[in-house]
């Protein structure tokens, strides 16, 4: 009995799969012919349906997480401002955190309004890549020198055009994994840090560039850390029913909090990361809510 089980949950997936990027290629589409014949008239109504159509797919992912796959998402920490421009960083274990995060924009009204930092290859990829894309989310390859004069020309269109934004962060700039924790071991031993075990070392030039970069439209950083009760889970995990619940601790700090010099907002993200590592550790085997 337990293939049948097995080909239902193939089946399961298969469906589920379809039923999430389907609707992306569509959008796709759409925002293929706003770009063509929408943008050469009005980039501001060009960037209210690309806005908008962000806020559809990514909301309707949000709702079928809580809803379909039965997700409890616990929050805890600071309350949250709704309609704020934000740079968010989080902790990264699996490509569930995704998901996960929406419920904050969503509740803050701004699902629509992600920036994402990600790898430079996605933008080759149809549906997520290409609709990022038309978002102005910041592509880069993680290497500072290559990424500087696109990542300051996207953060001069944020203030000439006052675009709201939640800038979304992972400061690890890959999921954790245990080769990637072997190589972080190495860099902490080098410049006589404690070790890590449960997050990466952040990268931290995206990030003081961001802070700096995005000062007077940008009101604060939402520092979030992500706990699952065990493995970190796959994206397709969340809508399959396979996660019961999972815990975000959001802390809010405005942008002046963090200092003004580079060397400074450098040591805060770097402080940060290892109170989560902290926080992290102390969390294994004590239950949600404890």
């Amino acid at each position: 009995m337990n293939w049948i089980k097995d080909i239902m949950s193939f089946f399961k997936a298969i469906i589920i799969f379809f039923a999430i990027f389907t609707p992306l290629l569509l959008i796709n589409g759409l925002q293929v012919l706003a770009f063509l014949f929408l943008y050469p008239f009005s980039q501001k109504l060009f960037r209210q349906l690309n806005t908008a159509l962000a806020g559809f797919w990514w909301g309707g992912c949000e709702w079928f997480v809580r809803n379909a796959g039965g997700v409890e998402i616990i929050q805890t920490g600071d309350d949250l401002p709704k309609e704020e421009n934000v740079i968010l960083i989080s902790n990264h274990q699996g490509w569930g955190d995704i998901p996960i995060l929406f419920k904050l924009a969503k509740e803050a009204k701004r699902i629509g309004n992600m920036k994402w930092f990600v790898k430079d290859g996605l933008k080759y990829l149809p549906a997520i890549g290409w609709g990022m894309s038309f978002l102005d989310c910041l592509f880069v390859k993680r290497n500072w020198q290559k990424d500087q004069k696109k990542i300051e020309a996207t953060f001069k269109k944020f203030f000439d055009h006052d675009i709201p934004i939640w800038l979304m962060l992972f400061p690890e700039g890959t999921r954790f994994r245990e080769d990637k924790l072997k190589k972080t071991k190495k860099i902490t031993e080098k410049k006589k840090l404690p070790p890590l075990q449960h997050v990466l070392l952040p990268r931290v030039k995206g990030f003081s560039a961001s802070v700096q970069g995005l000062k007077g439209h940008c009101q604060a950083v939402y520092d979030v850390t992500i706990f699952y009760e065990g493995a970190a889970p796959s994206f397709l995990d969340l809508f399959r029913g396979k996660v019961k619940r999972v815990k975000l601790h959001v802390e809010r700090f405005p942008l002046d909090r963090l200092g003004e010099e580079e060397k400074d907002i450098q040591k805060w993200i770097v402080d940060r990361f290892y109170l989560k590592n902290k926080m992290l550790s102390e969390s294994r085997g004590v239950p949600f809510g404890h």
